[in-house]
C-alpha cells in the first residue's frame, strides 16, 4: 500500500504543480528534492540518536548539493538525484540503521522519489519545464 499511495501522492503533486504554474519556476523541483533529502535527518532526530543524524546530515548535505547543481546547471542532475535517492530508500535500512524511519517510509519514498524523477523526465523531455539554467 505504501508504495501505491507514494506513487499516486507523487502523480498528484506534479500534476497539480504543473496545472497551477508552481513548476514554470526551476526551483520547485530541486526544492522538493531538498524537502525529500531532510526527512531521514528528522526521523533521526525523532529516533533520538545523535550519531545517526550525523549520518543522515552527510546524506542529506549529498542531496542538497546535487539539487543545486540540477539548479544551477541542469534539471536532469535533479531528476537522477530523486532516482538516486529512491535507490538510496531501497538500500537505506543496510545502510543506516535510523530508528525513528517509520516501518512504511522506504517503500513510500522510493515510489514517491521514482514517479517524480519520470514526471520531471517526461516536463523535460516534452519542454514543459527548461531543463538549463538561463
Amino acid at each position: 500500500m505504501a508504495f501505491l499511495i507514494g506513487a499516486v501522492l507523487a502523480l498528484s503533486v506534479g500534476l497539480s504543480a504543473t496545472f497551477f504554474g508552481l513548476d514554470r519556476d526551476r526551483a520547485f523541483y530541486p526544492t522538493v528534492m531538498i524537502v525529500i533529502a531532510s526527512y531521514y535527518a528528522l526521523f533521526a532526530v525523532m529516533g533520538g540518536s545523535v550519531h545517526v543524524l550525523m549520518v543522515e546530515s552527510i546524506v542529506v548535505v549529498v542531496f542538497f548539493g546535487a539539487s543545486i547543481a540540477g539548479f544551477k546547471t541542469s534539471l536532469w542532475l535533479v531528476v537522477v538525484a530523486l532516482a538516486a535517492h529512491g535507490l538510496f530508500d531501497f538500500i537505506h535500512s543496510q545502510l543506516i540503521v535510523n530508528p525513528g524511519v517509520p516501518a512504511w517510509w522506504p517503500q513510500f519514498c522510493l515510489s514517491y522519489d521514482v514517479v517524480a524523477a519520470a514526471y520531471l523526465a517526461w516536463l523535460l523531455i516534452r519542454s514543459k519545464v527548461s531543463a538549463g539554467a538561463t
